[in-house]
């Protein structure tokens, strides 16, 4: 009877903020981690923690990937490593005084991860391979034919985004459970055509590595651990065949024991009662950190504006909403945007990563560690980040612009997370193509493999500032660090044209009839001026909304 209340379940954010929203490349199949696996426990500074350089090594000599591709995933990891927001600021300030990439390369030497966790982390990079049956052999990047022919259309619907679905996540370690452990297996373990023997053993230490991707509880409402905690106390210690002696599991055993008790993350939001019938659903309240996640659906023709406890270090969907304007304002863990057309999101610090996917006609305004774009049409990101935004294949109009707004909380906020001013890469985005990862061209968009409009810096001339119209507490009253002197330039510029206005009002001596015509024509032609800009519908649902909640 007590055995059946063990439940062992994937945690949420290796799969929701690890595995990138696009087909891994080939060199990341089972077979050549399985390599990388052997290799790494027979070289110095690769484990038990692989440095970067080490990393550089194996991925651009071995394995053939770009550098800057292997960057993106060591980086990806390591922003889920769960630094202290201290740690994270040192960090950021060493990068800022970095003035060549010789000295980026050095500053970026001195780190290092998990080695096994690392090779767990590549390993689900396959989740969102179009067929997951593929994925022990291996899938190359989208041939150049192919691409070209893909319309953008065919780009959106062939593609399913599983980072969101939990049912996806455990479907993925139902099928390559005994895969993943193979990979935790010393080399000189007997493993053949991909399947463990009985007579394998696999250490403690491999299986700490697990608990990167696996958690759960004794009972239903039990504690949740990592799974290396759960394996080595009763009931489950005797069914993995765990040996207190050699520290190590039977790996048929523990491959059986998993598998009998693997089931869906219950703090999975799609179990929530009424999760389709309201608008906005919260698992906040129960679950552990990790895994605090938080829908907003379907928000049409509507202002959300929210600082309360329950966002902070959330997980943020905000999904299928229409001409509507979200204000997220608290720290957050990270935003996952799918499929919003029309729609304006101001969203405070996100820790981790905003992803944006299938989406027309949306402006984000956002401090993220990361920024990643995917399949979208017409958006905008004002944005400070300290990475390059990530632009996956099926963009199209995409604007880049900077950070341009503040409320009163926002420093603090930014602290608390993690993040700096400083460095911050809003305008070098790196482009997924067919060739690989590449840094997007500046000028000439037609020497990239994605679509030639695929992006565009914001026109200095067409750059204005932006007011979050709430009121709270806080000492920010600026943009954090600033504007790019360009932009900085065209808003004191507007500001000069609007003093010398009033000067030349002021010495024009209108008669009091005068001033009420010129008032009221101004108050037309400005009425007029928000309607065709689409900002009157904006300040009539603020009108409603009231403030924040």
């Amino acid at each position: 009877m007590e055995r059946r209340t063990v439940r062992i379940w994937p945690r949420t954010e290796p799969f929701l903020l690890g595995a990138l929203p696009v087909a891994a490349p080939s060199k990341l199949s089972w077979h050549y981690l399985r390599k990388m696996a052997t290799y790494v426990r027979t070289q110095d500074g690769c484990f038990p923690v692989l440095s970067w350089p080490k990393w550089r090594h194996i991925a651009c000599g071995k394995l053939q990937l770009p550098e800057e591709l292997a960057w993106l995933y060591f980086d990806s990891f390591d922003l889920l490593s769960g630094h202290a927001p201290r740690e994270k600021l040192e960090w950021a300030e060493c990068l800022s005084e970095c003035s060549s990439k010789s000295e980026l390369n050095q500053q970026r030497s001195k780190l290092s991860v998990d080695t096994l966790q690392f090779l767990l982390f590549l390993y689900i990079q396959q989740l969102n391979r179009v067929s997951l049956s593929t994925s022990m052999i291996g899938e190359e990047w989208p041939s150049q034919a192919r691409s070209a022919s893909a319309s953008g259309r065919e780009a959106k619907t062939s593609f399913q985004n599983k980072n969101w679905d939990c049912h996806a996540h455990l479907s993925f370690l139902q099928r390559h459970l005994s895969a993943i452990l193979e990979l935790l297996v010393e080399p000189q373990q007997p493993v053949q055509s991909g399947h463990a023997q009985t007579e394998s053993q696999i250490s403690l230490e491999a299986v700490r590595a697990l608990s990167l991707l696996l958690e759960g509880s004794l009972h239903s409402r039990g504690n949740v651990r990592p799974v290396h905690r759960l394996l080595t106390h009763n009931p489950l210690q005797t069914q993995t065949g765990f040996s207190s002696l050699s520290r190590s599991f039977s790996l048929h055993q523990l491959l059986c024991c998993l598998k009998d008790n693997l089931t869906l993350n219950p703090f999975d939001l799609s179990s929530e009662e009424g999760a389709r019938k309201n608008l906005i659903v919260s698992n906040s309240n129960l679950a552990p950190p990790g895994s605090k996640m938080m829908l907003m659906s379907q928000v049409l023709k509507k202002t959300v504006a929210e600082n309360s406890a329950t966002l902070t270090s959330a997980n943020i969907k905000i999904h299928r909403c229409s001409h509507a304007f979200i204000y997220l304002l608290a720290p957050l863990r990270s935003v996952s945007v799918e499929k919003c057309r029309d729609s304006t999101l101001v969203l405070g610090p996100v820790e981790i990563s905003v992803h944006i996917n299938n989406c027309k006609n949306v402006r984000v305004v956002c401090v993220a560690g990361q920024i990643i774009v995917r399949a979208s049409t017409g958006c905008t990101i004002h944005a400070l980040t300290p990475t390059h935004p990530l632009l996956l294949p099926g963009n199209r109009d995409i604007t880049l612009g900077p950070f341009h707004t503040y409320y009163p909380s926002l420093e603090e906020d930014m602290a608390s997370v993690g993040l700096a001013v400083v460095p911050n890469a809003w305008d070098q985005p790196l482009l997924l193509g067919t060739e690989g990862l590449v840094p997007a061209p500046l000028s000439d968009h037609s020497s990239s493999s994605q679509d030639p409009a695929c992006y565009r810096l914001l026109p200095p001339a067409d750059f204005d500032s932006m007011v979050v119209p709430f009121h709270t507490s806080g000492d920010t009253s600026d943009v954090p660090g600033g504007l790019p002197p360009q932009y900085q330039e065209v808003l004191d510029d507007k500001q000069r044209r609007i003093q010398k206005w009033y000067k030349s009002l002021k010495e024009a001596n209108l008669d009091k009839e005068q001033q009420c015509r010129l008032r009221e024509e101004v108050e037309s032609m400005f009425q007029e001026w928000l309607v065709k800009a689409g900002h009157k519908r904006e300040l009539n649902s603020l009108t409603v909304a009231g403030g924040l909640q």
